[in-house]
C-alpha cells in the first residue's frame, strides 16, 4: 500500500517562526520561486540594517515574509487575495471597493495573527 505524497503546500505546511532560515526552509519547500525574491531582499534588508544601524529593516523584512508564508500556505486563500488584488485594481465603484478592501484586510489579519505578527500598527 502506498501512501499519497504530502501536498508542497497548504495546511499541512507548518508556520515557521519569523526568522530567516525557517521562513526560507518553508518558502524552498512550497514557494520555490518566491526564493531568488526572498534571498535578495534579504541581502538588502542586512545591507539597510548595517547602513542604518538599526535592526528595523531585518523586522520589517521578516514581518513581510511571515506574512506571506501565512498566506500562501492556505492556496485557495492566496488565490482569493490575488482576485480581490486585481479587482481592487479596477473597480470605480466606491462601494464596492470598501467590501474590497474589508475582505482583504480580513485575510491580512487572519495571515498576521496565524504568524504571530503585532496587530495593525504595533510593533
Amino acid at each position: 500500500m502506498t501512501t499519497a505524497p504530502e501536498p508542497p503546500h497548504g495546511p499541512g505546511v507548518p508556520q515557521p517562526a519569523a526568522r530567516p532560515e525557517e521562513l526560507r526552509a518553508t518558502l524552498t519547500r512550497m514557494a520555490p520561486d518566491a526564493v531568488a525574491t526572498f534571498d535578495a531582499e534579504r541581502a538588502e534588508a542586512v545591507a539597510r540594517a548595517r547602513q542604518e544601524v538599526s535592526a528595523a529593516p531585518m523586522r520589517r523584512f521578516l514581518r513581510q515574509w511571515a506574512l506571506y508564508v501565512a498566506i500562501e500556505r492556505h492556496p485557495e486563500q492566496a488565490a482569493r487575495l490575488r482576485l480581490l488584488e486585481a479587482m481592487a485594481a479596477k473597480v470605480t465603484d466606491l462601494e464596492e471597493a470598501r467590501a474590497i478592501a474589508a475582505e482583504i484586510g480580513q485575510i491580512l489579519d487572519k495571515a498576521a495573527a496565524e504568524a504571530g505578527l503585532p496587530h495593525g500598527g504595533e510593533s
